[in-house]
């Protein structure tokens, strides 16, 4: 039996899914939920209707793992804890700094329904912070850099485009390649957040907006902008098509480690992605995620997780015999 998979919201995110379920055999797509009019949402895949959001509750029965695919901004907060009431959930809330209330909510009402949640799958949170996790198990004296980019960032992107008078937008992040190097050269820097990247917007507004407010929103964005050297760039809607309607990025960690009695040998783990869609490999990791989810709430697991209390093995459709002769 195959694992019946939900998808709630249907944009890049909600696509890539549905791309990424046709590459695991174990996997179907059961349902697509969307806030528009469902007649209006055409999907992929034959034979899989697109029904309202407020129709997913009714169907916990049809449903093995709903993925929601939600900005961090203000849909996954409330999103996540209401729909793990009735399913096994995957997010990809990747608002760092509010991680452990989000966590917390979701771990709560999980605990509650005795479904599982797992919260922020993706690349970074998600697989740069298992990187992160590993470096620092090994290395324990040493120093973590990330790096993101560059790329399009969706939730920055999100982010702008809630702002009031934006019609669209990307945020573009893009590493300082003079701070790269001096971490790859092992001197262990001293960087503050500004000093490690830099944002670029690009962004659509509507007729006769406030610009100088857009602006100055998406500057002092807390959590977003307020942190980095920020620039924002008006341009119209058929040069935001031409020249930004590709969704690549990728980056890196780095951990920078020493051993030895005293310290004196040198250590460097890098780990780095570079993507051309952030959405579709964003998905990717997701629908491995869901995989375990399904596993582990079949073993009578429950409550919130993240990526760090997965099991690789539960990621895989291959068997333990399989990974052990192939893969270890």
């Amino acid at each position: 039996m195959k694992i019946r998979i939900g998808i709630m919201g249907y944009g890049n995110l909600g696509r890539g899914i549905e791309c990424a379920i046709k590459q695991n055999d174990d996997m179907e797509l059961a349902a697509v939920f969307t806030r528009r009019d469902p007649e209006t949402v055409k999907i992929m895949t034959e034979g899989v209707r697109v029904y309202r959001a407020e129709e997913a509750a009714s169907m916990k029965d049809d449903i093995d793992v709903m993925i929601l695919c939600g900005g961090s901004a203000t849909d996954l907060p409330s999103q996540t804890p209401e729909y793990v009431k009735y399913f096994n959930v995957i997010d990809s809330f990747d608002t760092h700094a509010k991680i452990p209330e989000h966590f917390a909510a979701v771990d709560a009402a999980a605990k509650a329904s005795g479904k599982i949640g797992i919260i922020s799958v993706g690349w970074d949170p998600g697989m740069f912070s298992l990187n992160r996790l590993y470096a620092n198990a090994i290395l324990p004296d040493g120093r973590d850099y990330t790096f993101w980019g560059k790329g399009v960032s969706q939730g920055h992107s999100d982010a702008i485009r809630r702002i009031d008078g934006v019609v669209d937008a990307r945020q573009y992040t893009v590493p300082v390649e003079s701070a790269l190097e001096a971490v790859r050269s092992g001197s262990n820097p001293e960087l503050s957040t500004r000093e490690k990247h830099t944002r670029e917007c690009y962004v659509v507004a509507a007729e006769g907006a406030d610009k100088a407010r857009i602006e100055n929103e998406i500057k002092t964005m807390p959590n977003y902008f307020a942190d980095y050297d920020t620039t924002v760039h008006f341009i119209s809607a058929e040069e935001l098509k031409a020249n930004h309607s590709g969704i690549p990025h990728g980056g890196f960690v780095i951990r920078c480690g020493k051993t030895g009695a005293n310290g004196e040998n040198d250590h460097i783990i890098e780990y780095s992605l570079k993507l051309d869609s952030n959405p579709e490999f964003t998905s990717s990791v997701l629908i491995a995620y869901a995989r375990a989810a399904y596993r582990l709430n079949k073993e009578g697991v429950s409550g919130g997780k993240t990526v760090f209390d997965i099991a690789p093995a539960y990621l895989t459709a291959q068997s333990g015999e399989e990974l052990r002769k192939h893969l270890l």
